[in-house]
């Protein structure tokens, strides 16, 4: 009886060769066959990238919108308004005394006049209490002190301002007491300068700018010493005054 023989793998289908893996099979075998091969996904940066890309054209455009629009409104403002600073002038300056003591100390009275003109058609300006002080050109030495009491300038307005100057016993220095003495009894007479300080308002229409700082400096004032009890008059012709004002309306300054 003949023995039968049994293939070891099974017959190839169709023609094609046989391809089940060998016995025993490895498990990258086993889930090779029915498992798809994988593919990691790179981390996606795109919409992220996009998106602050986005925001920032939209910032930046509104950022320009608004400077546009600022600036248009400023023009409009100035075109306008026409705004132009007050302007000083020393009007008189009458010095009744003016005397150094042996002990170095200073008394003086000075009458002061100026007048503030306000050029603009439309806008007022709204001063605070004014600080005002009188001194040599030469060694700036303080002769004395007053103060302007608050007022409002209209449009269009010329001013005339009144201040006392005065000091009593104001201690000098020797240094300064000296210098002092040598130009009173100088026949050209002593300059002198003066300095205003205050704080000022616009009004424009119904709007009201914050306080800013305001100061006037005059110089080319020559004045002599009263002999007697009569006040002599200062030489004020060749005075010029200087005003240093920067207002702001919203964000521009004029």
């Amino acid at each position: 009886m003949a023995d039968k023989v049994y293939p070891s793998s099974k017959p190839a289908t169709n023609g094609g060769a046989a391809t089940n893996p060998a016995f025993p099979a490895s498990k990258a075998q086993l889930y090779g066959a029915t498992r798809p091969a994988y593919h990691p996904q790179p981390y996606r940066k795109r919409t992220r990238r996009s998106c602050c890309c986005a925001c920032f054209v939209w910032v930046t455009v509104i950022i320009v919108s608004l400077l546009i629009l600022a600036a248009i409104a400023g023009a409009a403002i100035y075109i306008i308004y026409r705004p132009h600073r007050p302007s000083y002038d020393v009007s008189g300056l009458k010095i009744s005394s003016l005397n150094i003591t042996s002990n170095s100390q200073l008394t003086t009275n000075i009458n002061l006049n100026i007048t503030a003109k306000n050029p603009n058609k439309k806008l007022v300006f709204i001063y605070g209490p004014s600080t005002i002080s009188i001194a040599t050109e030469k060694d700036e030495i303080v002769l004395g002190n007053g103060l302007l009491p608050s007022f409002v300038h209209g449009t269009k307005n010329t001013t005339l301002l009144k201040v006392t100057i005065a000091s009593s016993g104001q201690q000098l220095d020797d240094t300064s007491a000296g210098s002092l003495k040598t130009e009173l009894k100088s026949k050209n007479g002593v300059g002198l300068k003066l300095k205003l300080e205050t704080k000022v308002k616009v009004k424009m229409g119904g709007l009201k700018t914050p306080k800013v700082k305001i100061r006037v400096t005059c110089d080319g004032i020559k004045a002599t010493v009263p002999s007697g009890k009569t006040a002599t008059t200062a030489s004020v012709s060749d005075a010029r005054c200087k005003v240093d004002l920067r207002f702001k309306i919203w964000k521009w300054t004029f």
